[in-house]
C-alpha cells in the first residue's frame, strides 16, 4: 500500500519521496524551507514587478510588439494575457501553437479572449502528419512521458520567433502557484533532451519530421538567455495568483468556460492524463496538482484526498477518448490498446542524457532561477 504525505497528498506512486519523522515529504519541506521565504505568495513584489514591465516597455518602445506570448487556452496563459494588456499595459505578440488536440472549449475561449482584448492573434499550424506520427512513436515506445510532441512545439515555435526576431522577453505562464510540486522524475522525462528524442523517432517514427520545430537544452538554456539575450519572464509569480479567483475574473471578462482539470485543454492530454497513465502506470497527474494547490493554501488536504477518491475521467469519457484518439491518429482502437498493455518502459530504455540535464536542474535551482520543486 502507497504512504501518503502527511501534509500534501504526494505519496510513494514517486519511488524516490522521501518522509521525515513527522510524515512530510521532502517536497514539502523543500518548499517550506527554500521557495516560500523568498516568494511569500507574490506579495510585496511590487517593485519587482514594476522593474520588470518597465524593462518591458522600454525595450519595445517605437515597436510593434514588446513581448511574446504563447496562448494554450488554458487557465494560467489566458489570465496571464489579460493581466499583461489591461493591467500592465504590455503589448505582446500571441501565439497559439495548434498541434491538432484542441478541444472546442479551448478555440472558444482564445477566440473570446484575443477578439474582446484586440489582440492579433498568430496560429502556427504543425504538420499533422509529423505531429500523428511523433505522438504515435512516443505510444510505440511504452514511455510514460507521452506528451513531449505536444510540449516541445508549444515552446519551441516561440523559441524560435524569439532566436529570429528582436523581441527580448518570453512571457511564460509557469508559476509558483499552480505548479510548485511537478511531476516527479519517475512519471516522466525532460522533453527537450534530443538524444533521447531522437532515438525514440529513429526506432519507432515513419516519416521524416522535415517541418517539426524542435528546440534542445542548449537553444533553451544558452543560445536564448546568454547570446540572444532573450528572457523568459513568469509574471504570475509577481501576484498573489489564486487559480479559483483568475477563473472568475476570465469567466466574468471574456465567457470564458472552465474545464475539470489542469492540462485538460488538450484533448490528448486529457486522455494521457486522465486515463493511460493512471490506468498503464499507476500514478495520478492530480496527486503533484493537488498538493501545489495545497502548499499555496489553494485546497484543503482532506478536500485532495475526498476527489482522489474518484477516477480523473468516467468510464464513458474514457470509452469515448479511446475512439476519438484512436481515430485521429488513424489505428484501430485494438492497436491504440495493444500499447497499453506493452512492457512498461522509462528514459532508461533509450539513449539519453538525463545526468546533464539533473546537474542542470539542482544548479538552476540552488541559484534561484529556477523555483520549482523537481525530485
Amino acid at each position: 500500500m502507497d504512504k501518503i504525505c502527511s501534509n500534501c497528498v504526494m505519496d510513494t506512486s514517486d519511488p524516490k519521496i522521501k518522509f521525515d519523522k513527522n510524515g512530510v515529504c521532502d517536497r514539502c519541506n523543500t518548499y517550506y524551507r527554500r521557495i516560500l521565504p523568498g516568494w511569500n505568495h507574490g506579495i510585496e513584489k511590487e517593485r519587482q514587478l514594476s522593474q520588470i514591465i518597465e524593462a518591458i516597455k522600454k525595450h519595445g518602445k517605437g515597436k510593434p510588439y514588446d513581448c511574446i506570448l504563447g496562448l494554450s487556452g488554458g487557465i494560467d496563459s489566458s489570465y496571464l494575457l489579460h493581466l499583461a494588456v489591461k493591467e500592465f499595459g504590455l503589448r505582446p505578440l500571441v501565439f497559439h501553437v495548434d498541434s491538432g488536440w484542441d478541444a472546442d472549449f479551448t478555440k472558444r475561449n482564445i477566440k473570446n479572449l484575443t477578439d474582446k482584448l484586440g489582440i492579433e492573434l498568430k496560429i502556427e499550424l504543425l504538420n499533422w502528419q509529423e505531429m500523428r506520427d511523433f505522438q504515435l512513436a512516443m505510444f510505440k515506445s511504452g514511455v510514460p512521458h507521452l506528451d513531449i510532441p505536444q510540449d516541445m512545439a508549444f515552446v519551441s515555435v516561440l523559441d524560435n520567433y524569439a532566436l529570429n526576431s528582436h523581441i527580448k522577453f518570453i512571457l511564460n505562464g509557469g508559476n509558483i502557484s499552480t505548479e510548485v510540486v511537478v511531476n516527479p522524475s519517475s512519471w516522466g522525462y525532460w522533453g527537450t533532451d534530443m538524444i533521447h528524442v531522437r532515438d525514440i523517432i529513429r526506432k519507432f517514427g515513419t516519416v521524416p519530421m522535415e517541418t517539426y520545430p524542435f528546440t534542445n537544452i542548449f537553444i533553451r538554456k544558452l543560445v536564448l538567455p546568454y547570446i540572444k539575450g532573450v528572457k523568459v519572464v513568469k509574471l504570475l509569480n509577481y501576484v498573489p495568483y489564486i487559480k479559483k479567483e483568475a477563473e472568475e475574473v476570465l469567466k466574468r471578462e471574456y465567457g470564458f468556460e472552465p474545464y475539470p482539470q489542469k492540462h485538460f485543454e488538450s484533448i490528448l492530454t486529457k486522455f494521457i492524463e486522465g486515463y493511460w497513465l493512471p490506468k498503464r502506470f499507476g500514478f495520478d497527474i492530480r496527486r503533484a496538482q493537488f498538493s501545489s494547490l495545497i502548499l499555496t493554501g489553494q485546497m484543503t488536504r482532506a478536500e485532495a484526498l475526498e476527489r482522489l477518491k474518484k477516477d480523473p475521467i468516467s468510464e464513458e469519457e474514457a470509452r469515448d477518448l479511446i475512439e476519438l484518439v484512436a481515430g485521429k491518429l488513424e489505428i484501430s482502437e485494438d492497436e491504440l490498446m495493444s500499447y497499453m498493455t506493452m512492457p512498461l518502459k522509462t528514459y532508461r530504455d533509450y539513449k539519453n542524457i538525463k545526468m546533464i540535464f539533473d546537474i542542470g536542474s539542482r544548479i538552476l535551482f540552488y541559484l534561484g532561477i529556477d523555483n520549482l520543486v523537481r525530485k
